[in-house]
C-alpha cells in the first residue's frame, strides 16, 4: 500500500526538534553519527518517529540543508545590504561554524546525489545574490570595479573557507600575511569609499 501523504507537518513541534537534533549530531560528531536511533534519543522520542515525518533519510537531509539555507540567504541578503558588503561577505566566509557544516554537508553530498542536486541550486542561488548586491553597492557608488562582482564573491568565499578548514587541522602557513592583505585592502576599500558621493537611483519615466 503507498502511504499516503502527510499534510501540515512542516510546523511540527516534533519534526522541529527531529531537525534540530540531527543538526547537532552533525555538528558535534559528523554526519556518520546522524542516524534514525541517535536523532530520536537526542530529541528524546521514539526512532520510529524519524520515518514518520521523513520518509527516507535523503529526505531528512535535505530538509535539514533546505531550512540552513534559508536562513542562511536571509543572513546573506540583510548583511550584503549594507554600507560595507565587502566585509560582511568576508566576515560570513570566516565563520567557522558555517563552514564546519558545510564541509560535511559537501561530504555527505559524495554519497547522496538529491542532497548533491539541492547544495548546487541553493549555492547558485547565494552566489546570485551577493554578486547583485555587490553590483548595486558599486552602481550607487559609481565605482567601476577591476574585478567583476561575481569573481569577488568567489575569491572571499573560497580564501576565507579555506583558511578556516587548514586551521582546523593546525596549518597556518601565510595565514597572518593573507588575512592583513585582505584587511588592508578592505581599509583601504572603505576609506576611498567615503569620500564618494552616493548616486540615487534614476526614476523611472512615464511612457
Amino acid at each position: 500500500m503507498t502511504r499516503r501523504q502527510k499534510v501540515g507537518l512542516e510546523s511540527s513541534a516534533t519534526r522541529i526538534a527531529l531537525l534540530d537534533a540531527a543538526e547537532l549530531l552533525m555538528r558535534e560528531e559528523g554526519y556518520a553519527a546522524v542516524t534514525s536511533r541517535r536523532i530520536g534519543a537526542t530529541a528524546g522520542v521514539k526512532p520510529q518517529l524519524v520515518h514518520y515525518y521523513f520518509r527516507t533519510m535523503d529526505d531528512l537531509f535535505i530538509a535539514l540543508f533546505q531550512r540552513r539555507a534559508e536562513r542562511g540567504v536571509e543572513a546573506a541578503a540583510q548583511a550584503m545590504e549594507s554600507d560595507t558588503p565587502l566585509r560582511a561577505l568576508w566576515d560570513q566566509s570566516r565563520d567557522p561554524t558555517d563552514v564546519a557544516m558545510n564541509l560535511e554537508f559537501m561530504a555527505l553530498a559524495n554519497h547522496r546525489k538529491a542532497l548533491r542536486v539541492e547544495m548546487g541550486l541553493f549555492g547558485e542561488r547565494l552566489r546570485k545574490i551577493q554578486q547583485d548586491a555587490l553590483a548595486r553597492h558599486f552602481q550607487r557608488r559609481g565605482i567601476d570595479p577591476q574585478i567583476s562582482p561575481g569573481v569577488v564573491t568567489l575569491i572571499m568565499a573560497g580564501v576565507g573557507s579555506v583558511l578556516v578548514l587548514e586551521a582546523t587541522i593546525n596549518m597556518s602557513n601565510a595565514h597572518e600575511a593573507t588575512e592583513a592583505l585582505v584587511e588592508d585592502y578592505l581599509r583601504r576599500f572603505e576609506a576611498a569609499e567615503a569620500v564618494l558621493p552616493q548616486i540615487k537611483p534614476r526614476a523611472p519615466t512615464a511612457g
